[in-house]
């Protein structure tokens, strides 16, 4: 069990926040693995009927286990699990949980209560940099083409039939319980044509033919792959707020090995690594600005004479032209 020291040290901060955090991440990102490597935790796993039977009265449950450490894995499967969250919250600060979930609170209906202001939320992310230290595993081409999901990762070769299997276990254990939707096929389909394209503009009406779906159903479905993690939309940025309303995102999909495969590629040539570090760098900022909160992040454009900060995906994002980049850091 490879303990992954940056994420367990950002739980271990969490808590002294809130009693409650929720930890999300898709499937088989490591949440199992990384909160049961906790110190002195009690593991449950929700998606057994006899635990969630023993939870059927929250109250009690959380009375046996005052100022415990306890880890509620795949919580959702609870008929109600806002409820024991919110009295774990409101009666039982001193008990610390670590709740998980493949997707957004509010991405479940099961959620009739989304904690506001009681709970601290952890994205776990495929593997970023300070992950590699840990798992001593340097290749950063290996990561790009096998991906960040630790079993795919530690693969020495390309395990090609994990992709499929992960789709299709999303599709069954995420899509139906949480969404329900209809049309596996359509949805399938804009799923691999945003692997295909991934990092491209987003057009919902260049889905809609190939998909055989209406333009508002494309918009459905990006939505819930936006709440489970699997595609990041970035938004256009402009000093016109109109025109970045209208302007087209570019939509990045949560892997690279998943892009690599859906692409057909089983090597990576030198050209297309700068693609590669496109999908990957985002998350390493997330992750550098965690351990680093009081550092400043950049983009440097040459089309802007002045500064303007602004907030993409939690990170505060300072954009300027190179003269204003000079001022910031004091030259």
């Amino acid at each position: 069990m490879v303990k992954r020291k940056y994420w367990l040290k950002k739980i271990e901060t969490l808590w002294r926040e809130r009693s409650v955090v929720w930890l999300s991440g898709v499937r088989r990102a490591g949440k199992t693995v990384l909160s049961q490597s906790l110190a002195n935790v009690e593991y449950f796993d929700c998606e057994l009927p006899r635990v969630r039977s023993l939870m059927a009265d929250p109250e009690k449950f959380l009375k046996d286990r005052r100022g415990n450490r306890i880890v509620l894995d795949e919580i959702h499967r609870m008929d109600n699990p806002s409820e024991l969250l919110k009295i774990a919250a409101d009666h039982f600060p001193e008990t610390k949980i670590l709740a998980t979930g493949s997707s957004s609170l509010s991405a479940s209906a099961k959620f009739k209560d989304t904690l506001a202001g009681r709970k601290a939320e952890l994205w776990l992310t495929p593997l970023i940099c300070e992950d590699l230290k840990d798992f001593r595993r340097h290749d950063l081409k290996h990561r790009f083409l096998f991906g960040g999901l630790p079993p795919f990762f530690l693969n020495t070769k390309l395990p090609e039939r994990y992709f499929q299997e992960w789709i299709d276990a999303y599709w069954a254990k995420d899509i139906q319980e949480l969404f329900r939707l209809e049309r596996r096929g359509s949805f399938q389909k804009f799923l691999e044509l945003l692997m295909v394209q991934s990092g491209g503009i987003f057009q919902a009406n260049s889905f809609a033919g190939p998909c055989a779906v209406s333009h508002t159903t494309i918009a459905n479905y990006l939505r819930v792959l936006e709440e489970t993690y699997v595609v990041y939309v970035l938004r256009p940025f402009s000093a016109r707020k109109s025109s970045e309303i209208i302007s087209a995102p570019k939509a990045y999909m949560f892997d690279t090995g998943f892009v690599c495969y859906y692409r057909g590629m089983h090597d990576l040539k030198p050209t297309e690594l700068g693609f590669m570090w496109e999908h990957y760098d985002f998350q390493s900022l997330k992750a550098f600005m965690g351990r680093y909160p009081n550092a400043q992040a950049f983009v440097v454009t040459g089309d802007l004479s002045y500064s303007l900060t602004k907030k993409i995906g939690g990170v505060s994002v300072v954009f300027t032209g190179l003269p204003g980049l000079i001022k910031h850091l004091g030259y």
